[in-house]
């Protein structure tokens, strides 16, 4: 069997996020969406589709099978990129494979069984975004059929709200044996020590709070807890973490080289990004390559306790939750004493300045945003001259296809974050109008 994931029209519901990659690819619990439904199937061939513009990226990081038709040599089971794994799952997955099926949850598609014969004919179908209509393609060809009690993720929030309960369910996967790595024996555990994992390299230094008593803490390899941190499970830790007198409260999952101090509670954040100072932020996603000013700052609470508006495909949409934070792009930069609005999303390669005030609740990608207005800032080539130099700190090189990647997405947002700045220049010359 092949272990196919792609990714549908509502991969757009969770931009910024996705504009750097595909749906399945962001972090919820202790890993990737995708790496969840691989462990199920290790034995499995994974090929993986996504939109064109990322694939060259896609495929160097994971070394299989990308936009590849050919790759569909075994009977496949297609998987909804935003699917959370399940044993409900692994039943649907039994019930069909080596048939033709589409099987349809409240009419979205959460995954597609084809025989390798319809595999090789139908392959193309999957090189862009699914939507109902190319869905039709498979009518007449495969057997169509509801099914109930699986997860699909719609917003970035929901990916928030399972994180917690991932890593709970996750923990005894990754963490096994005993610690591997130092405890000094002058920090402070409550709860079931079994519930927390050191792993080889890391160092938690004397006078650390380590609460187990919500959930279990992974600290991944090399990581360092630094001297009145408190970290309170559940809580994942990625590699080569720094925790610097942080208070981490539950509910977060960070990836890989991340360096956090101030106050962080239920966040995810992707990976290799910079919250060292002061600030709080809560109830939020942030991506790759982030950098946040000290004392930057978002709100997850309404005064009015009302539930937080988000801006999804150009227009709000009522997220239902009451605590909602920011959802933040790669690359994206905060100055010093940056307030981040209530349900605020940031695109990729913005820069925010503080203006003393909040921030709107949109910034488009590869814009600034100083004394409240827009601007397109130092231009594009600025923009990839600063992330190759960020990511050559950490030791890691930007690559020519991801510099394509940067160039075909500013096209992409052009218009949107256009819009914005010629809107934000008529109101300066009102305002500058009615002045003289």
């Amino acid at each position: 069997m092949n272990l196919a994931f792609f990714e549908d029209d509502l991969y757009e519901n969770f931009l910024p996020l996705t504009y750097t990659r595909p749906v399945y690819d962001l972090r919820c619990g202790i890993d990737e969406l995708h790496k969840k439904i691989c462990r199920v199937y290790p034995e499995a061939k994974k090929v993986y589709f996504t939109r064109d513009y990322l694939a060259p990226v896609f495929a160097r990081k994971l070394g299989a099978p990308v936009n590849d038709v050919d790759a569909l040599d075994d009977d496949t089971v297609f998987v909804n990129g935003r699917l959370l794994p399940s044993e409900r799952l692994k039943e649907v997955v039994q019930q069909f494979v080596g048939k033709n099926v589409v099987a349809l949850q409240d009419g979205q598609p959460v995954l597609i069984s084809l025989k390798s014969g319809l595999c090789r004919e139908l392959g193309d179908l999957f090189l862009t975004p699914l939507t109902k209509d190319s869905l039709l393609t498979l009518k007449g060809k495969a057997e169509f059929k509801e099914v109930e009690g699986l997860t699909l993720l719609e917003y970035p929030w929901d990916l928030i709200e399972h994180n917690g309960e991932l890593i709970k369910e996750e923990f005894s996967i990754v963490a096994k044996g005993e610690p591997e790595g130092e405890i000094d024996e002058r920090a402070v555990i409550y709860g079931d020590p079994k519930n927390l994992y050191v792993a080889k390299g890391a160092f938690i230094e004397a006078g650390v709070v380590i609460d187990v008593r919500g959930g279990p803490i992974y600290i991944g390899e090399d990581s360092y807890v630094q001297t009145i941190s408190r970290l309170e499970g559940p809580s994942y830790l990625g590699r080569d973490n720094r925790i610097l007198g942080a208070q981490i409260r539950e509910g977060c999952s960070f990836g890989d080289v991340c360096r956090i101090g101030g106050e962080v509670e239920e966040t995810i954040i992707q990976g290799y990004t910079n919250k060292r100072h002061l600030g709080f932020i809560g109830h939020a996603y942030i991506g790759q390559w982030v950098n946040l000013g000290a004392l930057t700052t978002n709100s997850d609470l309404k005064n009015d306790y009302s539930p937080v508006q988000v801006y999804i495909k150009g227009k709000f949409i009522d997220s239902g939750k009451t605590k909602l934070g920011c959802f933040i792009g790669d690359h994206a930069k905060t100055s010093v004493g940056c307030l981040l609005n209530t349900g605020a999303v940031i695109g990729v390669m913005s820069n925010v300045l503080a203006s003393g005030e909040a921030t709107p609740k949109f910034i488009p990608s590869f814009c600034w945003y100083f004394r409240n207005r827009f601007s397109k800032g130092w231009g594009l080539r600025r923009m990839i001259d600063t992330a190759r130099v960020v990511m050559s700190r950490r030791g890691v090189t930007l690559t020519e296809e991801e510099i394509k990647l940067y160039e075909e997405l500013y096209e992409i947002t052009r218009e949107e974050r256009e819009k914005l700045i010629r809107r934000s220049r008529a109101k300066l010359r009102r305002k500058q109008e009615a002045e003289y």
